[in-house]
């Protein structure tokens, strides 16, 4: 399991101090990247030899909020792999409080948009998922 440190602030927040929504998907996507990095892979030359990654698919639950000044964990743990889609658990925790859970499924395209399989450092985590 990966893990991703966050610190809320303050242009993270609405006018009540509490995280507005749509930044648990960004705290999500940092988390992935970071977590896809360490695994020696490189986005840009993936991106330069015509491959990206894609989100397909995002099952979201907001339990409780985070506020202002939270210093978040956000973990990133497989849950399944095949030769072309990732099923990736979420969560962003406060201490031992989940805030929030994903199921995010991942895929790769070419930049033209057709169907490639994942690379290899990510076919092979299957195996430990």
């Amino acid at each position: 399991m990966h893990s991703f440190p966050v610190t809320i602030y303050y242009d993270e927040t609405d006018l009540g101090g509490i995280v507005y929504h749509a930044n648990y998907l960004r705290f999500i996507d940092r988390a992935r990247t970071d977590w896809v990095g360490g695994l020696g892979i490189d986005q840009n030359a993936m991106r330069a030899a015509g491959t990206i990654f894609v989100v397909h698919r995002i099952e979201a639950d907001f339990r409780a909020p985070a506020r202002l000044d939270d210093r978040l964990v956000i973990t990133t743990r497989p849950l399944s792999v095949s030769s072309a889609r990732l099923v990736l658990d979420q969560q962003v925790l406060l201490g031992d409080c989940c805030l929030f859970q994903a199921k995010v499924t991942i895929v790769c395209i070419t930049t033209d948009g057709k169907p490639r399989r994942l690379p290899p450092a990510l076919r092979t985590i299957g195996e430990n998922a």
